[in-house]
């Protein structure tokens, strides 16, 4: 029976969401194509003809994730959706730390992009120069003043932040974390 072609591009959709999901939630060497493929509710031997390794699954699958979100229903072309202090919570929000599967891959994988093949380093750089062109313009609203230099201070911080308090094994310091850099980042 032959797929068609929308069938081929919804398969490849649910084995990228699938993988992203896993890859954030265990890390890249931690998942297995056959796991990914079961989670997308397909066979591992149609892997091969959506991907040509599972290296190139995980640069597309973590560029899907740093792409940047659909604009919000509503939201004019120019408008910002949430303000600096509304991502700044739902950022550093315990609810994002303990769902990395959901969450941002910066966080999640960035400690474990190092270590991989230029193809997936090559797709964090490019997430990561959008997530700061992001940074950038929604800081622009709350400092006229702010600039690259302190648009990437910020996505340090957050994902640093998000980073240490998903590591720690102690609830109090976790949450701790997460309050003392909101704080940090939205207080004068």
């Amino acid at each position: 029976m032959r797929v068609t072609r929308e069938q081929v591009q919804e398969n490849r959709r649910r084995i990228l969401e699938a993988a992203g999901r896993l890859f954030r939630e265990r890390g890249f060497s931690a998942v297995t194509v056959a796991e990914v493929m079961e989670a997308a509710g397909l066979t591992h031997g149609g892997f091969y003809g959506h991907f040509a390794s599972k290296e190139d699954l995980a640069a597309q699958a973590l560029a899907q994730a740093l792409a940047p979100a659909p604009r919000e229903a509503g939201t004019a072309p120019g408008e910002k959706a949430q303000d600096l202090a509304g991502f700044v919570a739902a950022y550093l929000s315990a609810s994002h730390r303990d769902r990395p599967g959901s969450g941002c891959a910066l966080a999640a994988l960035g400690s474990e992009a190092a270590r991989q093949p230029a193809p997936v380093r090559r797709a964090f750089t490019e997430g990561l120069e959008a997530r700061l062109a992001r940074m950038q313009e929604a800081m622009r609203g709350a400092f006229p003043e702010s600039d690259r230099a302190a648009a990437l201070a910020a996505i340090s911080h957050l994902v640093g932040a998000l980073v240490l308090a998903r590591a720690v094994d102690d609830p109090a310091l976790s949450d701790e974390i997460l309050a003392a850099a909101r704080g940090a980042l939205t207080e004068p």
